[in-house]
């Protein structure tokens, strides 16, 4: 049962949503994100508020959060593509094994628990902390690129994971590329494109876990909330070019400070949870 919230309370939570669909939209062009982390926090906690079980709740925030990453990463693949920074030679190749990792984490979200699900997005966060805190933008693990059985692998990998996060799968697309030689602003052009690679079937794939699922809010199609999309996309889709356009003229250092600093506030607070 969805309990009454009182109008006042609702418009703080639209006006909290319309800010962390503006922040997913500007990390989606500046790095090559589609500020899946940010959503699935928000939502989380949105969906907490307003009483959706815990048993489908982190479910819903990452299935919804794939579905905002769509319109998100279409806008910040063409806003990047107008400055020919996209590499589709790299996305055609990751095409099949990123799909079929998304549609293994789908099948993985029909019977995987929430409590789970929040362990996996936890340390993974933290990863990508410990990559952000750590790694180096000079470490190569080759000239370029792999092909074959290895490229297929990341693929598969970066479909997965990405999946199971809710996220567009910029972080494990720039890391790779960089680590092969690709320059930082490409990385995050070509990423952007990943993000329409894992979203779409991502989405339809949560969709599909959660039909029929008891206690999912008004609106939902599965584990994708209609109407988390519709109060997210418009301002995400908004600040996604203002993100390509900080890409192009500075290293955004202080923001990655940032990002990972809330990514480890996230990850405490899921971890909180499970106690």
């Amino acid at each position: 049962m969805i309990p009454d919230i009182p109008v006042s309370d609702l418009l703080w939570l639209a006006a909290a949503l319309a800010a962390a669909g503006a922040v997913s939209g500007l990390f989606a062009g500046l790095f090559g994100l589609g500020g899946g982390a940010i959503l699935v926090a928000v939502l989380y906690q949105l969906f907490a508020l307003i009483g959706v079980d815990e048993a489908v709740r982190m479910h819903l925030a990452v299935g919804t959060s794939l579905g905002v990453i769509i319109p998100t990463s279409i806008r910040s693949l063409s806003a990047h593509n107008r400055r020919g920074a996209v590499d589709f030679a790299v996305l055609r190749r990751w095409a099949l094994p990123v799909v079929a990792g998304v549609v293994l984490g789908s099948l993985l979200a029909a019977w995987v628990s929430g409590a789970l699900l929040r362990v996996v997005f936890a340390a993974l966060c933290l990863i990508i902390v410990a990559r952000m805190a750590f790694g180096r933008d000079d470490w190569r693990l080759g000239d370029d690129l792999p092909k074959g059985p290895l490229n297929a692998l990341f693929g598969l990998a970066i479909g997965l994971l990405s999946t199971l996060m809710g996220i567009g799968g910029g972080i494990f697309g720039n890391t790779l590329m960089m680590a092969y030689g690709r320059s930082v602003h490409q990385a995050v052009a070509t990423s952007s494109g990943l993000g329409l690679l894992i979203s779409v079937p991502g989405a339809l794939g949560f969709m599909w876990a959660g039909w029929g699922a008891r206690d999912l809010p008004p609106l939902s199609f599965g584990y994708v909330s209609l109407i988390g999309v519709a109060l997210l996309v418009p301002a995400s889709v908004l600040a996604a070019p203002l993100g390509v356009r900080l890409a192009h003229a500075f290293a955004p250092r202080t923001l990655k400070i940032i990002f990972a600093l809330f990514l480890v506030a996230v990850s405490a607070r899921f971890i909180w949870s499970l106690a």
